[in-house]
């Protein structure tokens, strides 16, 4: 079985996004939200079967981790009310992505989290998801100002509540910011990658493991630049009177395959433990074009893996096995579903 870890529902019917736009006008003008659109589930199918479905099958995969937009979570609009009422819109459409296709897609939600606001706030939305929607974990964004990086880092303390959530919950997250509002960091080529790093490092300064040896982070985008300057966190590591990473952080930190050359793939392999790496491909998302060296979707992450060297072992344990030692609640889905 091959499991994408790391899919967002980037083609939702576009009343989704007409009423996220209504949304932000009636806040603006100080009046009650609109109703959510009625969208058929012939609507969410002809999404859904044109687009994520239709690349799964075609790439040789089996399922998807399938969580809200990343870019467009935009916790950094509005207020707390914004937040929440588009988050619970995110996730519902969501579920019903894999009410309609259980056996393909599983859900991740998107937090409703807004500059300055205790994460507190949040977890009445995660409870909600995961144990009355069957979702497996969670988008978690380390900055909410979308680019201004002025809250603090994941280490702190103010974080704590939402980490003591997850470890009860038993769901991990992956760090995702969304989309950027500072001039000075594209979105998908620069503060997604930022981001990625910044958590790393903001992990390897803290000591956020030795309070919670069972939380469990995905860092996407294989990991931003960290595998490249692997040699680079090590020495800092060092130098910062910490463990060696492979104590301090890599049983709880795990990154994802969305890496769209093979050099890139190849690096991250020979870098990074087999069992720290998640197949994923963020398809239709960031980078949806054709390669032209090649031929191929950039995003066609499988053909990469395939390609690289790697024993059968570990390849399996990329495609499969680690995504289920993670997201433990997917393992029990799978397992009740008898899927090999």
């Amino acid at each position: 079985m091959i499991i994408d870890c790391h899919g967002h529902y980037t083609t939702a019917p576009a009343l989704h996004g007409l009423w996220r736009q209504s949304e932000i006008a009636a806040y603006e003008s100080r009046e009650p939200f609109p109703p959510y659109p009625s969208i058929s589930d012939e609507e969410i199918v002809d999404s859904i079967e044109k687009n994520q479905l239709r690349l799964l099958r075609e790439r040789g995969a089996d399922m998807t981790i399938f969580s809200p937009r990343a870019s467009v979570m935009e916790h950094h609009v509005g207020d707390e009310s914004v937040s929440n009422a588009w988050s619970r819109a995110c996730n519902d459409l969501i579920y019903r992505v894999v009410s309609l296709f259980p056996d393909s897609f599983i859900g991740v939600c998107q937090l409703p989290q807004s500059p300055g606001a205790p994460i507190e706030h949040s977890l009445a939305e995660l409870e909600r998801c995961v144990l009355e929607m069957g979702f497996v974990g969670l988008n978690l964004n380390p900055d909410p100002t979308g680019g201004w990086w002025d809250g603090p880092a994941l280490t702190d303390p103010s974080w704590y509540p939402l980490y003591e959530k997850m470890v009860e919950l038993d769901v991990p997250a992956m760090i995702h910011v969304s989309g950027s509002c500072n001039p000075n960091f594209h979105t998908t080529g620069a503060y997604y990658l930022n981001a990625d790093t910044t958590a790393f490092v903001q992990l390897l300064q803290g000591d956020l493991f030795s309070d919670f040896p069972d939380l469990r982070l995905i860092i996407p985008h294989g990991g931003g630049a960290v595998p490249y300057h692997w040699g680079r966190f090590r020495g800092l590591a060092d130098m910062l009177n910490k463990p060696p990473l492979e104590e301090h952080l890599m049983n709880n930190v795990f990154f994802d395959t969305c890496v769209y050359h093979q050099p890139g793939i190849d690096l991250l392999v020979d870098v990074v433990e087999t069992k720290n790496i998640l197949f994923g491909s963020e398809m239709l998302g960031a980078v949806r074009g054709i390669d032209p060296d090649t031929g191929f979707y950039f995003d066609d992450t499988k053909r990469y893996v395939d390609a690289a060297h790697l024993s059968e072992e570990a390849r399996q344990a990329i495609y499969s096995e680690n995504a289920r030692t993670v997201f433990p609640r997917l393992d029990r889905v799978l397992s009740a579903q008898a899927k090999p």
